[in-house]
């Protein structure tokens, strides 16, 4: 019989009409080792295919996303230079406005320092009273 015909090893044990012999079984032990090897090699070509396409995958998906991400640190940098922008003209702002007002009073008292008292005295009695009235609705509440 022509070993290339040799019967699969998953019918071992069961009587065939054919007749094998020793070299007949090398043959086959070095046609499957042969097979064996190709599939091994096919297999690691394929997955070497795959991950070099993947490897290439992943840099061109690098390279793309470099300069988005760039574009996207300058923006949110610019953002926050003109949030500290906004922040420090604000604060500027308000010591100027709380310098004029100090200096509008200072002046106010200077010209009417009578009247000036007289508008303390009544504001003060005034929050007095309501601190008065708050207090004394939380204690009967």
């Amino acid at each position: 019989m022509n070993p290339a015909h040799t019967p699969p090893a998953h019918f071992k044990g069961m009587k065939m009409f054919t007749q094998t012999t020793p070299e007949s079984h090398d043959n086959l032990a070095d046609q499957a080792a042969v097979s064996a090897d190709h599939a091994i090699r096919s297999t690691q070509r394929v997955a070497n295919e795959a991950l070099d396409g993947l490897a290439g995958s992943v840099q061109s998906l690098r390279q793309q996303a470099a300069p988005m991400l760039n574009r996207a640190t300058e923006r949110a940098s610019a953002m926050a230079q003109r949030g500290v922008d906004v922040v420090r003209d604000s604060s500027q702002q308000l010591r100027e406005r709380a310098h004029r007002a100090s200096d509008s009073t200072q002046h106010y008292i200077q010209e009417a320092p009578v009247k000036s008292v007289l508008i303390a005295a009544a504001a003060g009695a005034a929050l007095m009273a309501l601190l008065g009235l708050l207090s004394g609705s939380r204690r009967r509440g």
